[in-house]
């Protein structure tokens, strides 16, 4: 076991367990060690609680490293600083002698300089031939070279932590106003369920916990909140009584089966017995469920998704994003179309988003209507088609009886959505 040989401090000072862990420490790093001594000072303000340290003492420490002429901290004699009492008072912002004195003896008990102190206590440097400093004394840096990894281990600890309370605390606000919003729609429109009991639990469960709170009651009142929410989301999936789609399309008259064999004689091979009768633009054919609905055909049977186009819709790519915006204004969550999108296809899925705008208040749940049609397209039980041709009909009797175009809904009026400020849609 070699010798540690530790210096000890000048006057009345005593030598502590500290000051000798953290010379040992700085004897045993390897010559080849460096370290950035302003990435590593950013790393001791980061992990400054874990440490320890106060602000004063940072700001002392940042003093002492400005007096290091070198950004690359090495090894070896170089590292000791020798400033006054008053330079280094001066660089520390002009803290009294005793809070200077106190952020000193805090930056060596937590083993961040050594004590390297003359005979007299004075600090000074002895140079030889040439000005080279021979020997110095004062505050040595060594230990910020020894521990850089260290520190920076514990400044990433410290940022994961805080990301992580920051995720909770997010959460812990969606579940709160998820839970809560979903409470007041189910008594405005008086759902059946046990609302007031989880109201009562949703009460129970307190405010928002406080800034100081740490990541284990955050994550005790996030998982209370999550087992909530599920039961909200079933009393919810429990009260909601969707309509038949398929009665409702064909109160429409929007398609016909056709069960002739003679009626499918001319059409593609792999499409006989699998198809919908449509009748668009004069010309009766029939179409495969899952095949894509011409834009053209979207845009005529439902016109008003054109209203959340910036520059009209010219291609599915305009279709798309005025969808996005349908859907964010029919209060359909990222879940539902997510679910929609996978079972359907983006394409399909905003198609059905435009036929539920183009129903108005016809559907009291957007979201949860969206989620039951992916749920009977998964089941093979669903197709765009017959909900596009009945909204297309209904446009093409319409247009018999109106002379002018849809009225403008009065929450429309006077906005940027407002078909008088739209740019004409252009048909491909």
């Amino acid at each position: 076991m070699s010798q540690i040989r530790p210096t000890t401090p000048f006057g009345r000072r005593p030598l502590s367990l500290a000051m000798m862990a953290a010379q040992a420490a700085a004897k045993a790093c390897p010559e080849e060690a460096a370290s950035h001594k302003w990435r590593t000072f950013r790393h001791l303000t980061e992990a400054k609680q874990r440490l320890g340290l106060g602000d004063r003492a940072l700001a002392v420490l940042s003093a002492l490293l400005s007096f290091h002429p070198e950004t690359a901290l090495t090894p070896g004699p170089d590292l000791v600083v020798f400033p006054s009492n008053r330079e280094l008072s001066v660089r520390a912002h002009g803290p009294s002698p005793t809070t200077l004195r106190r952020a000193l003896s805090q930056l060596v008990e937590a083993g961040l300089v050594i004590r390297r102190d003359s005979p007299n206590g004075k600090r000074y440097a002895r140079r030889g031939e040439g000005g080279h400093i021979e020997q110095a004394f004062g505050f040595d840096l060594s230990p910020l070279v020894a521990r850089a990894a260290e520190f920076e281990a514990l400044a990433a600890e410290v940022r994961d932590a805080a990301r992580a309370r920051a995720l909770l605390r997010e959460e812990i606000s969606l579940l709160r106003r998820d839970i809560s919003k979903i409470i007041a729609f189910a008594r405005e429109t008086g759902l059946s369920g046990g609302w007031d009991g989880i109201e009562a639990q949703l009460q129970g469960a307190g405010a928002m916990p406080p800034r100081s709170a740490g990541n284990a009651v955050l994550g005790e009142t996030a998982e209370g909140l999550r087992i909530l929410r599920a039961a909200v989301d079933k009393c919810l999936a429990d009260s909601l009584e969707f309509p038949k789609t398929g009665a409702i399309e064909s109160q429409a008259g929007c398609h016909h089966q056709s069960s002739k064999p003679e009626s499918l004689q001319n059409f593609e091979p792999g499409l006989r017995g699998d198809g919908i009768a449509v009748v668009w633009a004069g010309t009766a054919s029939v179409v495969p469920a899952n095949r894509a609905v011409p834009l053209r055909m979207v845009l005529e049977a439902c016109p008003d998704i054109g209203f959340y186009a910036r520059h009209g819709i010219d291609t599915w790519r305009d279709f798309l994003g005025a969808a996005a915006v349908a859907r964010a204004s029919l209060g359909i969550g990222l879940p539902a179309w997510n679910a929609a999108v996978e079972v359907m296809g983006e394409e399909q899925a905003a198609v059905v988003v435009a036929g539920m705008l183009q129903r108005g208040t016809a559907i009291a749940a957007p979201g949860a209507y969206l989620r039951d049609l992916a749920g009977k397209a998964r089941a093979g039980r669903f197709s765009a088609w017959p909900m596009v041709m009945a909204l297309w009909r209904v446009r093409q009797g319409a247009k018999g009886q109106e002379s002018n175009p849809l009225p403008v809904p009065a929450q429309l009026s006077g906005s940027v959505l407002d078909p008088r400020f739209r740019p004409a849609i252009s048909l491909p």
